[in-house]
């Protein structure tokens, strides 16, 4: 019987190869999960680790690392973007600026969303707001089922749009699938936000991660070679797609392969940010996320 690799990842340009049937790796056929949108997988690896590869959010990357899960980072960057756009409030609501949501309600998919994460981080970094001065009124749990959220996080009904409309939340945090999706130009709150995004980029050296690939610690152990392989098919679709644009947005531009400088700067501020904010609590480098990638296929952080 064929051997079969069960992957979880969103169709993007650089992971459409997945899906030809004429693919194989290492022996093995590709099974593709059916997971729409893609952050429907995350809970499912975490917890019961049900697929052999999965594309997975830095931030539940970081509580699932934590939190022991024998799940092993590999150093490639699926999706990121900047994020000084991601919060917005719904139009014809009253103004307000980012310096003045301490002591105010504002909406977030989960507390963990890795979005959340990176926008908290720079309301922090660029407006001295602190994440345990915002109720953050969220619609989901956490993907990690032993992460305990803290006390000033909410839970409520229906999908964040929502909460922002009927004015449950003064701000809303949206993922770009939301933002993206959102009837009518919501208003974003950072002012110059173009401009603040690239001088975050100039200022950290890396653009923001959102999802990078993640394996099974087991099936490294067991098949290094097979992942390596995967690994470097990867890393060939995300070069050919940096390639081919002569001038790349900050989607393009976050995507990595390997352990470069820009990787190691990215993780480095998602690990500062998530303990800032209590995403995790217990401090951790990039090289011990690393720490399996190196070991069993060679590439020091």
């Amino acid at each position: 019987m064929a051997k079969t690799l069960s992957i979880a990842a969103k169709s993007y340009p650089h992971t459409a190869f997945l899906g030809d049937p004429g693919f194989s790796v290492g022996g093995y056929g590709i099974e593709l999960a059916a997971a729409d949108p893609i952050y429907k997988a995350f809970a499912p690896m975490v917890r019961e680790l049900r697929y052999d590869v999965s594309e997975l959010a830095i931030a539940t990357f970081l509580q699932a690392h934590e939190a022991g899960a024998p799940i092993a980072l590999l150093p490639v960057v699926l999706s990121g973007d900047f994020h000084h756009h991601s919060l917005t409030r719904w139009p014809g609501s009253a103004e307000i600026s980012p310096s003045d949501l301490a002591g105010k309600r504002v909406g977030v998919r989960a507390y963990s969303q890795t979005t959340g994460l990176w926008v908290r981080g720079i309301l922090h970094e660029e407006f001295g707001v602190d994440a345990k001065d915002v109720t953050w009124v969220t619609t989901e749990e956490p993907h990690v089922a032993s992460y305990v959220e803290p006390p000033n996080v909410e839970r409520t009904t229906g999908r964040v749009l929502d909460v922002l409309e009927r004015g449950d939340a003064v701000a809303a945090v949206l993922g770009p699938p939301a933002l993206d999706g959102a009837q009518g130009p919501l208003v974003p709150i950072i002012p110059n936000w173009r401009e603040a995004e690239e001088a975050w980029g100039a200022r950290h050296g890396t653009v923001p991660i959102n999802h990078m690939l993640t394996v099974r610690r087991d099936f490294l152990e067991a098949e290094p070679r097979t992942v390596s392989a995967l690994y470097q098919a990867f890393g060939a679709q995300i070069e050919a797609r940096k390639a081919a644009e002569a001038a790349p947005g900050p989607r393009v531009r976050a995507l990595r392969f390997g352990v470069t400088e820009e990787l190691v700067a990215g993780l480095q501020v998602a690990i500062d940010y998530a303990l800032q904010q209590n995403v995790i609590r217990t401090p951790v480098t990039a090289a011990e996320l690393l720490d399996d990638f190196t070991r069993h296929l060679g590439e020091p952080a």
